[in-house]
């Protein structure tokens, strides 16, 4: 029997075993947290909790996942959602409470007194919310491109990139499946040709062979309706099948190779007498009014 959206429903299940999938929910998020709910899904499949079925994501992981956070019984925090987000300027209360924000947030741009630049690129926006504590730690620019990216996209890169006269080592997160690979390809070849006179290094990180043969991910049967399909060799993984913390730290080993240690404990020192002239500011400041 399949329902009218032709996926096979699941057999319901009994008090205690759902409540043992929760047990099993928290335990997971608790060790990879934050996390999307696709991500959360594979850690559970991979961990023979459930099946790898859509209807268990949607029946059951979606449906806990809501039902445990409004119960109190995981954080909100712990499930990260990138895909939804307003637009608004920033504003203050005061000129006073615009110096203190600006001296509390005051970040040095770091990567000015480095020898290269560096960007993240990720496939997916769902997982930019899993990525971007890391990317910001390091002053990195996480570059989303939501399947394949625009020509605008690809052009504004390309003219930041060749804007920085320094060699540009770009790393590349997504699917791998017919389009995700592709993905990659559209990417670094519009990049080169928006900025062909730029030193640029180009890697596709992950999803990789040899991850899904090491890490032993859940993988899919290849959409044989992807136009794309002809010549793609094996099953299709998601880069949502790789656990964050893993993700999480591909991400950061890409990034703290390329920095040199000495120049940023330099820019960091200067970051806090930065901050310490706006503290100064502010003081004087408040003193006037």
């Amino acid at each position: 029997m399949t329902t009218a959206c032709g996926t096979r429903p699941i057999k319901r299940r009994s008090r205690s075993e759902m409540d043992r999938i929760k047990q099993a929910i928290g335990e997971v998020l608790a060790g990879i947290q934050p996390a999307t709910v696709r991500q959360t899904f594979y850690q559970l499949v991979s961990r023979g909790v459930i099946g790898k079925t859509e209807a268990e994501y949607k029946s059951t992981v979606v449906r806990l996942l809501a039902s445990m956070r409004r119960a109190g019984e995981i954080p909100f925090g712990w499930i990260a959602d990138n895909t939804r987000w307003m637009r608004k300027p920033a504003s203050h209360s005061s000129l006073a409470d615009m110096l203190e924000q600006s001296q509390r947030f005051y970040r040095r741009a770091m990567w000015n007194d480095q020898e290269v630049y560096v960007e993240i690129w990720l496939e997916k926006d769902a997982l930019s919310g899993v990525l971007y504590d890391v990317t910001a730690e390091f002053d990195v620019p996480l570059m989303v491109t939501r399947g394949y990216p625009s020509i605008s996209y690809l052009y504004e890169a390309a003219d930041a990139i060749a804007d920085t006269g320094k060699p540009a080592y770009l790393y590349y997160f997504g699917d791998y499946d017919p389009s995700g690979c592709d993905i990659t390809r559209a990417v670094e070849s519009g990049i080169r040709e928006f900025a062909p006179d730029a030193d640029i290094h180009f890697e596709r990180v992950a999803v990789t062979p040899a991850q899904i043969a090491a890490w032993r991910l859940p993988s899919r049967p290849t959409k044989q309706s992807d136009s794309r399909s002809e010549g793609f060799d094996g099953d299709s993984v998601e880069v949502d099948s790789i656990p964050p913390d893993t993700l999480r730290n591909l991400v950061r080993n890409s990034i703290v190779r390329h920095i040199d240690p000495r120049q940023m404990a330099a820019s960091l020192a200067i970051e806090d007498q930065e901050r310490e002239t706006l503290r100064r500011i502010i003081d004087n400041l408040g003193r006037a009014a």
